[in-house]
């Protein structure tokens, strides 16, 4: 995993990077305090914006540098800004031929990852590349759609890649190469394992059983595998019977249980592993379904986005996490990213919105919301140094949430 890089502020707030696919532990939360319980009535201050190509990709933020990954014309972009000014201070690219089947959006979807003084990209089409952190120098690429013939999917390729192990492991999704491992450095194949088709979730990294494995949520289910040789610990099959159907939301895991959730007429299934192997403790269809966001767990309950995208009626629940009571909904929230920080919850709807959530299992608290962006917002938000930068297909702007 990425070091976690505490910032010095001011001794009312707490820092910390958002380097990768939903923050420092990929599960939503950040260790940031001091944020504002109360907005101004116009919302939170815009510190900057900038203008930005398509795409679905969320900011990354680590080492006093925020990476923007996006498509301008027919490239894809990788540009490094000051996230305090919004400045430039590299940018490059590369040619595309990424074409959106559903002319939804031709941009890149993968959050970016930060690491070892690296950032690491995947592009809509397959393209796998690895930038210098403090120069933008391409230091190698590959085509993983080309290499390992991965089937045309519905969105392009949009799982976040991960390191774990020494390694960069990528969601593939091909035959006989459904996880790859590559060699940060070089780019370079280290193992390759499973037949799964590929999905749109990122992996995470967890402790199960006293061993750290990577938890994948593909196209068949659950896989967990040893990250430094590819050995697979356990799967456990979880995907909707339709075939116009994608798997997105990232696993959560907490002690020795792993979330899954996914629409299409599925729902969410809880499972406790012992002794390496996967058991039920609950599983149904009208629980917490979720399209795409990933919820988040706080003092054992799940806040997130129940139902499909389309017609804007998802809502947000509050589910409880040892048993799946629904213990509340908001009704047509819409789908949202959520980030938990500071005992309080931040969404970014796709309508354009940012709200700020008092998490609660006996009712749903709003404590601020406000009109920043335009829809729709479908890239994951980042929370660092008390600022909230998040995107929609046409600027990134920077939101002052933190007391100073």
């Amino acid at each position: 995993m990425p070091r976690l890089v505490l910032l010095c502020s001011l001794p009312l707030l707490l820092g910390a990077d958002w380097p990768q696919h939903l923050g420092p532990n990929r599960d939503g939360h950040s260790p940031e305090t001091g944020l504002l319980r109360q907005w101004p009535r116009d919302g939170p201050a815009v510190l900057w914006k900038r203008d930005v190509g398509s795409g679905w990709a969320g900011p990354a933020v680590a080492g006093g540098r925020l990476i923007l990954f996006h498509r301008v014309g027919d490239d894809e972009v990788v540009a490094c800004l000051d996230p305090a000014t919004g400045k430039p201070v590299w940018t490059s690219k590369y040619h595309t031929r990424y074409a959106d089947d559903f002319d939804f959006d031709a941009g890149p979807r993968a959050t970016p990852l930060v690491g070892e003084g690296r950032v690491f990209t995947y592009g809509a089409a397959g393209d796998l590349r690895t930038w210098d952190l403090a120069t933008g120098k391409e230091l190698w690429s590959r085509n993983v759609n080309q290499t390992y013939e991965v089937p045309k999917g519905f969105f392009g390729s949009a799982s976040s890649p991960i390191l774990a192990g020494g390694h960069l492991l990528v969601n593939v999704g091909a035959k006989k190469a459904g996880v790859v491992a590559f060699d940060p450095a070089t780019g370079k194949e280290v193992w390759k394992v499973g037949d799964d088709p590929v999905s749109y979730s990122s992996p995470v990294l967890a402790k199960l059983g006293g061993e750290e494995l990577a938890i994948f949520f593909t196209r068949s289910g659950l896989l967990a595998l040893a990250p430094r040789d590819g050995r697979i610990r356990f799967t456990h099959p979880f995907r909707p019977r339709a075939h116009a159907s994608v798997n997105a939301a990232t696993p959560i895991v907490a002690a020795d249980r792993v979330f899954l959730s996914t629409a299409y007429s599925t729902g969410a299934v809880l499972l406790a592993i012992k002794a390496g192997k996967p058991e039920e403790v609950w599983q149904g269809e009208n629980i917490l379904s979720c399209h795409y966001n990933t919820p988040v767990l706080v003092k054992g309950h799940l806040y997130g986005i129940d139902g499909r995208q389309e017609g804007g009626q998802a809502s947000l629940r509050c589910v409880e996490w040892d048993t799946g009571k629904v213990k509340w909904t908001k009704e047509a929230f819409g789908c949202a990213a959520l980030i938990h920080a500071g005992g309080l919850i931040l969404a970014s709807p796709e309508n354009g919105d940012v709200v700020l959530i008092e998490p609660s299992p006996d009712r749903y608290q709003e404590l601020g919301r406000a009109a920043v962006l335009e829809y729709p917002v479908r890239a994951l938000p980042a929370l660092a140094g008390g600022r909230l930068f998040a995107r929609d297909g046409r600027k990134l702007i920077a939101l002052d949430v933190g007391k100073r």
